[in-house]
């Protein structure tokens, strides 16, 4: 397995949709490869999701996996997903991207979805997510069609640098909980 650069902010392959893979080309060895080395990329820069456009691969696959205070989230790859909204409330949050590092904000994003796809293997697959693992669902589906959390952002007031949110915007978050 191989560690993969990850592509930032203005290279256009973070504003393209992404193209849909048949099963045939999902099961080849050069995909199964790179889908493993995606999660390891992920692992690597600490993520919680990866999307292939992150790895300079315009191909709508992305993986994920938590373990950390926000939630618990299995090792999940999705191909060819597609998102449908399950509850009209909205939740707004901080998200950060390994493609715009070093930088967090408060990204409004639906509270509970279905995605209905492909696994690894060719599989179909349903799921219904809700919480942090629904925020990183739509996290990633962004990146599979062009967009990044910063087009979700309702203003740019809280963007910021991590160690600025570290210093000014954690200890609030602290207090609220």
């Amino acid at each position: 397995m191989s560690i993969l650069k990850v592509s930032r902010l203005g290279h256009p392959v973070l504003r393209m949709e992404s193209q849909r893979i048949s099963r045939e080309t999902l099961a080849s060895a050069a995909i199964q490869k790179l889908i493993d080395d995606m999660m390891e990329t992920m692992v690597e820069y600490y993520g919680v999701g990866l999307a292939a456009p992150q790895v300079h691969e315009s191909l709508a696959i992305a993986v994920i996996e938590s373990h950390g205070p926000r939630g618990e989230i299995p090792v999940t790859v999705l191909v060819n997903p597609d998102v449908t909204v399950l509850d009209e409330e909205m939740i707004e949050d901080w998200e950060g991207c390994l493609s715009i590092p070093d930088f967090r904000g408060r990204v409004p994003r639906w509270r509970k979805l279905r995605v209905d796809g492909l696994d690894r293997n060719g599989n179909k697959i349903h799921l219904t997510a809700d919480g942090f693992f629904a925020r990183v669902i739509q996290h990633e589906f962004d990146h599979l069609m062009g967009r990044v959390y910063l087009d979700r952002m309702r203003d740019l007031k809280t963007l910021s640098h991590f160690a600025e949110f570290q210093r000014y915007w954690m200890p609030q978050e602290k207090e609220n909980a």
